[in-house]
C-alpha cells in the first residue's frame, strides 16, 4: 500500500484534521503492535505497509509481556500527547483497521492468533 493511500484512510477513519495527526497515530500504534507480533506474520504485515511504517513495525518498542487490548489502548494514550483512553481507542481502531485492510483476511486472522483475545474489535474484524 502506498504511503499517501494508507495515511488518507487512517485520516478518514480517525477523522483527523490533518495528515500529520494520522501519521502520529499510525507511528505510535504500529510501534506498539510490532512489539506483539513475531516472525513471518510481522514480516508479512510489514511487506504490505508503506516502507516507513514497515520499518517502524519491524523495529518496535519493547514489550515485556503481551498487552491486553485495554492495556494496549492505555499504552497508546501514554505515547500520544494529549490523548485519553477514549481518543486512543479511536486512534488504535483507525490505524489497525487500515492495517487489516492492507493485510487481507488470511494475514489478519494469523495476526489475531498472535495477540491476546479481544484485538479483533480493534482491527475492525469481530469474531463471529
Amino acid at each position: 500500500m502506498r504511503w499517501d493511500a494508507f495515511l488518507e484512510q487512517v485520516q478518514e477513519r480517525g477523522e483527523y484534521g490533518s495528515p500529520q495527526e494520522a501519521e502520529r497515530s499510525a507511528r505510535t500504534v504500529l510501534a506498539l503492535l510490532g512489539a506483539h507480533l513475531v516472525g513471518e506474520v510481522r514480516a508479512e504485515l510489514a511487506a504490505r505497509l508503506p516502507e516507513t511504517f514497515a520499518v517502524i513495525l519491524l523495529n518496535p518498542l519493547q514489550a515485556t509481556e503481551p498487552l491486553s487490548p485495554e492495556r494496549f489502548v492505555r499504552a497508546t494514550a501514554a505515547w500520544i500527547e494529549g490523548a485519553t483512553e477514549r481518543t486512543a481507542a479511536w486512534d488504535v481502531s483507525a490505524v489497525l483497521s487500515v492495517a487489516a485492510d492492507a493485510a487481507g483476511e488470511d494475514l489478519t486472522h494469523r495476526i489475531l492468533l498472535q495477540l491476546p483475545p479481544g484485538y479483533d474489535l480493534l482491527f475492525g474484524h469481530p469474531e463471529t
